[in-house]
């Protein structure tokens, strides 16, 4: 793979093509439509390469084939779509090739030029990419090295790889509330560290991998985006002995097994057995967090044989007092299940003997520590504030682990502000004690309803459900008690005046309700279906 060089004369002019040219994700959607886009996703350019053959070529198709499909075009289609920046630049950048590995055509024995050597390949993925987030819809250009798509064979150990599932969980996560300084952990092609440009004042980006620092700056260039600075490194190798107000991560968390017949790929593989890569990750947030300071990354862990993964997660953070942890697990994959997908993920296809003898090692491996699942998901960690200590509170520190198998509520731009809001919630929490809360006056969050479900011809429910319209879009199953209480929650009456009225209603004993209802009461602050008075 040719090594990409950052000239920022060459991206400044690149980028003035590439918008000339009307590369966006929706000009491109449109160049073949919503069939041929799936029908790519799926590993086929079939359906897209007969769109493009009913059209004319212009700019846009030829980069479209280039960078998208990873297919040659004509040495005189490229100069076109390269007005500005120029073919030989971009050639000379790495992001191109010609037939013969440079950018001048080759001359036959009749000193007119070779037409055998007159087409241009991709050397690297390059595709608009767009989002939203809490300061509104963006757009960028991204770079990172050819899927399998475009190479027609498994992926090589120094792959860079692009957006996809991952990155967008991970972007969307990332807390939007402006801080100094971010970590980006493993950078990869610099996607995470951009979006965290967007919120921060600098961001170190590391990684030990030459290349992906590489890409990462060349796209940080791309895009006209200052203020990261990238280091190579391992894990915070880099970063010794400082700390940050926030830190991003998705690792090379991928379970492995440590044989020399087996693919090790940079971006997801940390070369340690087991999950001992995340737990190394995980355990150093507390060196490198300044107090207040969040994380957010997305990782996963093993189950094994009696010992629940959460459990396990939650006991890398036994000796760390002053963090908050909360871990969601979003999937939970079989030992087969977990090996197959990553297997695939390498571009070794399923049915070959290949295939067969990689899944063989990665069941040896799981064998070998008494494997029986692997959980993935992403973790919050938040440092507490220097004040933390000094505030009196009845509730110990945020240890949450959850499982949330079904989709998330629809949400464009993300979670990050409902972890956000999450831990502002916790930081109330543990510094109330039920004195506090009971004083405290609290509201019902707009983005809540409630169902109701009757046997026919019953006055009284049988079935209460809160329902949370944003952010997790939990379901909270409720009582008329409980149901009642939120209801009343305006902001207007205390926890406690509320409690009382409802008591008086109900001919029940005040303190058994109180007994009953504030437990509850805290779960649905820190879920966000009322929100403490500081929200």
């Amino acid at each position: 793979m040719p090594t990409i060089t950052t000239d920022p004369a060459v991206t400044t002019a690149l980028a003035a093509d590439l918008d000339a040219a009307g590369f966006t994700v929706e000009r491109i959607d449109a160049l073949w439509g919503s069939e041929a886009a799936a029908s790519l996703h799926r590993g086929s350019r079939v359906a897209a390469l007969r769109a493009l053959a009913a059209r004319e070529t212009t700019p846009l198709t030829t980069l479209a084939t280039l960078f998208v499909l990873g297919l040659p075009v004509d040495r005189a289609d490229a100069e076109r779509a390269f007005p500005t920046a120029g073919l030989d630049h971009v050639l000379a950048a790495g992001l191109l090739r010609s037939d013969d590995g440079s950018g001048r055509d080759e001359i036959d024995d009749s000193g007119l030029p070779d037409t055998e050597h007159r087409r241009v390949h991709p050397t690297v993925d390059l595709r608009p990419y767009a989002f939203v987030d809490d300061q509104g819809a963006g757009s960028w250009w991204i770079v990172s090295d050819l899927g399998e798509l475009a190479l027609g064979t498994a992926l090589g150990e120094e792959h860079v790889l692009g957006i996809g599932g991952a990155t967008t969980t991970l972007s969307g996560l990332q807390v939007p509330v402006p801080v100094r300084r971010v970590l980006d952990l493993g950078t990869g092609c610099g996607i995470q560290a951009m979006h965290a440009r967007r919120f921060a004042e600098q961001v170190v980006a590391t990684d030990i991998s030459r290349r992906a620092l590489d890409i990462a700056r060349f796209n940080a260039a791309l895009n006209g985006i200052d203020g990261i600075e990238f280091r190579l490194g391992s894990l915070y190798e880099p970063v010794a002995g400082e700390r940050f107000d926030r830190i991003v991560s998705n690792p090379p968390f991928v379970i492995t097994p440590r044989r020399d017949d087996v693919p090790s790929y940079e971006y997801r593989d940390g070369g340690m057995v087991g999950d001992a890569l995340v737990e190394t990750v995980l355990r150093g947030l507390a060196d490198h967090l300044e107090p207040g300071g969040t994380a957010q990354l997305l990782g996963n862990w093993e189950y094994r044989w009696g010992v629940d993964g959460l459990d396990r997660v939650r006991s890398w953070f036994a000796d760390a007092e002053d963090l908050d942890l909360w871990v969601v697990e979003r999937e939970r994959e079989d030992p087969p299940a977990y090996a197959e997908t990553w297997i695939r993920d390498g571009g070794t296809k399923p049915g070959t003997e290949a295939f067969d003898l990689l899944v063989d090692a990665w069941l040896d491996d799981f064998a070998t520590r008494r494997v029986t699942g692997v959980g993935f998901g992403y973790v919050v960690v938040r440092r507490a504030s220097a004040t933390d200590a000094d505030r009196p509170g009845g509730t110990a520190r945020l240890r949450r682990t959850e499982r949330v198998p079904e989709a998330l509520g629809s949400n464009p731009v993300g979670l990050g502000a409902t972890v956000a809001r999450v831990l502002d919630a916790a930081e109330w929490l543990a510094a109330s004690d039920d004195r506090a809360l009971a004083a405290a006056h609290l509201r019902v969050a707009g983005d809540v309803t409630e169902e109701r479900h009757y046997w026919p011809g019953n006055d009284d429910p049988t079935v209460i459900t809160l329902v949370q319209g944003g952010g997790f879009g939990r379901r909270v199953d409720a009582d008329t008690a409980l149901a009642a209480f939120v209801g009343a929650c305006d902001g207007d009456l205390s926890v406690a005046a509320i409690v009382g009225a409802l008591a008086q209603i109900t001919g029940v004993d005040e303190d058994a309700l109180t007994a009953d209802l504030l437990p509850r009461v805290r779960d649905l602050v820190l879920d966000g279906l009322l929100l403490a008075p500081t929200s």
